[in-house]
């Protein structure tokens, strides 16, 4: 019998310290760049041919999250933007339909990436992240607003 409770409490005594020190466990030292990537993973990255694609056919709403001074310097026409820091407080009010077909883009495709990654946690079902943003899309010569 003590050694059941020798068992017992050794085992539990093990469980605490993993649960006390899960957290410092699961830490990693990842950069922005690091993120990106991890990001990259869980999100569908489209082309820039393909996002052109989407917008000739129509019934695509395209997202803008670089901030307000850098969707007034140019975007996508009839892009909606709403800067990365917001997005998550603003896209169920300006976007509710979560099978919404979606572009995001950004300057290069970063913010757009970890964008698209966290609205699809919030449910939304068809996001795509524009592969090189904004300045794929310039570069390629397509429309500008």
């Amino acid at each position: 019998m003590k050694k059941l409770n020798l068992t017992v409490v050794i085992a539990f005594a093990i469980c605490a310290a993993l649960a006390f020190n899960a957290p410092a466990a699961l830490a990693k030292d990842m950069s922005a760049k690091d993120l990106v990537e991890e990001a990259k993973k869980n999100v569908t990255m489209i082309s820039v041919a393909d996002a052109k694609a989407l917008f000739d056919k129509g019934g695509t709403v395209f997202i803008d999250c670089r901030t307000e001074k850098e969707y007034r310097s140019g975007h996508v026409p009839g892009a909606m933007n709403i800067p990365r820091g917001l997005l998550e407080f603003q896209i169920e009010g300006k976007i509710p339909d979560k099978n919404a077909n979606i572009v995001m883009y950004c300057k290069s495709g970063g913010r757009a990436c970890l964008a698209c990654e966290s609205i699809t946690k919030m449910g939304y079902e068809n996001v795509n992240n524009m592969d090189g943003g904004w300045q794929a899309w310039l570069k390629a010569g397509h429309p500008v607003e």
